[in-house]
């Protein structure tokens, strides 16, 4: 559903928030200037002022409770009603009672203008609603038929603060693989393993296995095929917080909506490859994609999440390459909210990489990347998007053979350097959170490092 942005001042609000399974919610700390994420407990606590963020239960025991935030009060208190259908068209969606709520046929469910329905995917609504009532057309032998229109978190978090870090699950990832030659493997709790690597793999990791063939120079002989292989590894999570304005405002004081984690990889680019015309080559590999539902306090947090693999080559045919890399580190992008400030972006990343093998023959230069294009939005709208690509880039003269072994077979100088490149832009459609609209994206900037891994002069 398209969240329009708009802010809405409700003078009679009711909250009907639905919950669905998801994943923990650990600490994480923010950096300063942004919304700091607890750093001894797993969510915020009712206790200091702040609404939970937790992950509902799963399986049998996950809740299909309703919160309302009746006139005059500011916290949401538990229902038990539900999203039993949603017609994205006309903006149609049928309200009933949990099974154990049901008292007779049709369901008595009271539903007025002005309440908030916020739900996590249902019939019709597989990103999740955020709406309002605009009208009730009746009882259904279903429930309660409304008419509604999209609203804002402002008019259902109103003064409420919440903040902390979802951990994408990775057992509800799905994986689309974009060539042959790619698997998937993940690790969660409870001994769960899935994949060819999955035993390998630390708890909440994901990891993807790559083998492509990229196109080679003309000319070059058969042994100068190019190609990468290698696998990428994930730890992600969602980073949501929400400070509303004192006296229930139509707008936070506050907010924050990014991703963040941990990355691990190690990868090979070997042979002669084809020379770069235009724009470098870029081949995805493989789409992931997540709906975790966060639960802040009562009102489920819908939060969508795209991924795509990709490996990049850019080279002159000239230079042949045998390079096998380590990769680790960790990035965080998103969005940061101040009032009177608007949006700001945020990208930071601290990447380090070795080379395990590095061999460099003939005149060129080469650059490769295992990258990755991401975003992250509220109820199937994306809000921050952001590419993070770790590359290795080679380049020597017309005399050069060499190798980190120590061997060489002519007189030159070459040079092997990795680094990472790191960009994105904010939506439009961050203004879900009750925020002014502004007029075009924003960039999150060029963040880039560089550094030396290899390299010399040499001589016959």
């Amino acid at each position: 559903m398209r969240m329009l942005a708009r802010r809405l001042l409700l003078p009679c609000l009711t909250t009907l928030a639905l919950t669905a399974t998801a994943c923990s919610s650990p600490a994480h700390t923010g950096s300063t200037g942004e919304p700091k994420h607890p750093a001894a407990s797993a969510s915020t606590t009712a206790g200091d002022g702040r609404l939970d963020v937790a992950a509902a239960p799963e399986g049998s025991a996950a809740p299909t409770a309703v919160a309302r935030a009746r006139a005059g009060g500011n916290k949401p208190e538990k229902s038990s009603l539900k999203v039993a259908s949603y017609d994205k068209a006309s903006g149609r969606a049928v309200i009933s009672a949990t099974p154990q709520e049901h008292t007779g046929s049709p369901n008595p469910v009271a539903v007025a203008v002005d309440d908030v329905i916020a739900s996590a995917p249902a019939p019709g609504a597989p990103d999740g609603l955020l709406a309002k009532v605009t009208e009730v057309v009746g009882k259904t032998d279903r429930g309660t038929e409304v008419k509604t229109a999209p609203t804002t978190l402002a008019s259902v978090l109103k003064e409420d603060k919440a903040d902390g870090a979802v951990p994408v699950d990775p057992a509800s990832v799905t994986v689309e693989p974009l060539m042959k030659g790619v698997t998937f493997s993940w690790a969660k709790g409870q001994g769960l393993r899935s994949g060819p690597k999955g035993a390998e793999l630390p708890l909440g990791s994901l990891r993807l296995d790559v083998n492509a063939a990229v196109d080679t120079a003309e000319g070059a002989p058969a042994s100068a095929g190019a190609s990468v292989s290698g696998f990428v590894q994930l730890a992600p999570k969602v980073e949501f917080a929400y400070d509303g304005t004192p006296g229930g405002g139509a707008g936070p004081h506050s907010a924050f909506l990014g991703m963040s984690g941990d990355w691990s990889s190690q990868w090979e680019l070997k042979g002669r490859a084809a020379a770069s015309t235009g724009a470098p080559k870029r081949i995805p590999f493989a789409t992931l994609r997540s709906a975790p539902v966060i639960q802040v306090g009562p009102v489920p947090v819908v939060v969508n999440l795209s991924l795509t693999c990709y490996v990049q080559v850019e080279a002159d045919g000239r230079v042949t390459l045998d390079v096998r890399q380590d990769v680790k580190g960790d990035f965080r992008v998103g969005g940061a909210y101040a009032a009177g400030k608007g949006w700001t972006p945020v990208s930071t990343s601290a990447v380090k990489s070795s080379p395990v093998k590095a061999a460099v023959t003939a005149t060129g230069r080469v650059k490769g990347a295992l990258g990755a294009e991401a975003s992250v939005g509220l109820y199937g709208a994306v809000g921050v998007s952001a590419d993070f690509a770790p590359y290795l880039r080679g380049e020597a003269d017309a005399k050069a053979a060499a190798s980190t072994d120590g061997k060489a077979s002519a007189s030159g100088a070459w040079a092997l350097y990795g680094g990472f490149d790191l960009s994105g832009q904010l939506h439009l459609q961050l203004s879900l959170f009750g925020t002014p609209v502004f007029e075009r994206r924003i960039p999150l900037g060029s963040l880039n490092r560089e550094w030396p891994l290899a390299g010399g002069s040499v001589a016959r």
